[in-house]
């Protein structure tokens, strides 16, 4: 292993307790657990911003029970309908637009910053985190998706600390902990194959949007639940491990584990594997988190494994399944094509959502849009973000 993506978090300055955190994501599946969390704890945090793009009503509810004095929604619309729901004694400062995110996880006043939004809206504010030297809890993997090179050096630059939410990445930091990067031989990934593990070619070419959502062990947001499906989360993570850990693609393995009981695993050259096992609960990995170095009781239900009863493995089927080969063939391509992988995913699964394409055409529009693209300079993060746009374009202008 080269270098980890930051100042490793436990030889790292960290922001002492209380901590003040800012919520990126607030009313979306991580958010909402991570304030589960904090209510089990609240003497350890103190949240000084939301931000809930789309749905007032629920951030309304969180901003009244936690007071912050910022809040942040996508649209001026958005912040008139919330401004109606906040009673008269709760006047917060309440932001609009992509860049008010950028704002929230740049307060001086805040020590940590949860990175949560969905999809590549997570980038900037997640490099805006960076810059300002924050403890970031991160959980959006896009954001290194797309521009890990540059969040890489940002944070050695500025000593901002990276904790991984992801239950996979959360599980390889556990297993790395104490070890040197040199002994380490691959890190592999666990997936639980979605709900159309073991399924044909010719099933997948019929499947509905509802079916693609039904997740069998998590409860996650629409995206994410149809990356999961096509195994392009699981793609997704591969590059985030790259870039977390300073891996090359060739020492990152997939393993498909239906139970979701063991989270992933660090291999060391000696031959022996660390795992970290535990039930399907996203408040482990966020608590361990923002908590850190602390661990925190939570309520929730151990892991029994003589109640589970058997764990299984299979290798992922690739052809059944191409967006996972296609991740791990543009992070080898150079540095611009992940950005276009994740830019055409998110059209292709947006589509989808709309019920404007079929399931394998999702992989269909990926695979083009990377046989189209040619390798260009990606070093700052403005082009980046002219690249995203503009491979959203031209997909949208290829289907049309």
């Amino acid at each position: 292993m080269k270098t980890y993506i930051s100042p490793w978090p436990a030889t790292a300055k960290l922001p002492n307790f209380p901590r003040t955190i800012s919520i990126l994501g607030c009313t979306g599946s991580i958010g909402t657990n991570t304030l589960n969390v904090i209510e089990q704890h609240p003497d350890l945090f103190k949240i000084t911003a939301l931000a809930g793009g789309r749905n007032a009503k629920l951030l309304a509810q969180q901003a009244i029970k936690h007071r912050p004095a910022y809040l942040a929604v996508l649209s001026d619309k958005i912040a008139e309908e919330l401004t109606t729901l906040l009673p008269a004694d709760y006047k917060p400062e309440i932001l609009t637009g992509p860049e008010a995110y950028v704002t929230l996880a740049s307060l001086e006043e805040v020590d940590v910053v949860l990175s949560s939004i969905v999809g590549a809206a997570g980038f900037e504010p997640t490099l805006a985190a960076a810059k300002k030297g924050k403890m970031i809890a991160l959980a959006n993997k896009e954001s290194l998706v797309l521009g890990g090179h540059i969040i890489r050096a940002t944070c050695h630059a500025t000593g901002a600390t990276i904790l991984p939410v992801d239950s996979e990445h959360n599980a390889l930091f556990q297993g790395l902990a104490g070890h040197n990067g040199s002994d380490v031989s691959r890190l592999i990934l666990t997936a639980s194959g979605g709900p159309f593990r073991g399924k044909s070619k010719e099933f997948l070419e019929n499947v509905t949007r509802a079916q693609a959502l039904n997740h069998p062990n998590w409860d996650m947001g629409a995206k994410i639940s149809i990356d999961s499906a096509t195994l392009m989360n699981k793609g997704l993570e591969v590059i985030e491990a790259c870039h977390l850990y300073g891996l090359p693609p060739e020492q990152i393995d997939v393993v498909v584990h239906p139970q979701s009981i063991i989270h992933s695993l660090v291999e060391y050259v000696d031959g022996s594997q660390l795992g970290h096992l535990g039930l399907p609960n996203m408040q482990i990995p966020i608590a361990y988190s923002i908590c850190f170095p602390k661990v925190v009781p939570l309520d929730l239900k151990p892991l029994n494994l003589a109640e589970i009863g058997t764990l299984t493995f299979e290798k992922p089927d690739l052809e059944v399944f191409p967006c996972l080969k296609l991740a791990f063939e543009a992070f080898s391509a150079g540095q611009s094509h992940p950005i276009v992988l994740n830019a055409a995913n998110e059209v292709a699964v947006d589509l989808f959502l709309h019920e404007k394409i079929g399931f394998t055409d999702i992989p269909s529009i990926i695979d083009s849009a990377l046989e189209q693209h040619t390798s260009c300079d990606v070093s700052e993060a403005r082009a980046v973000l002219e690249l995203d746009v503009k491979t959203r374009r031209d997909v949208m202008n290829s289907i049309a």
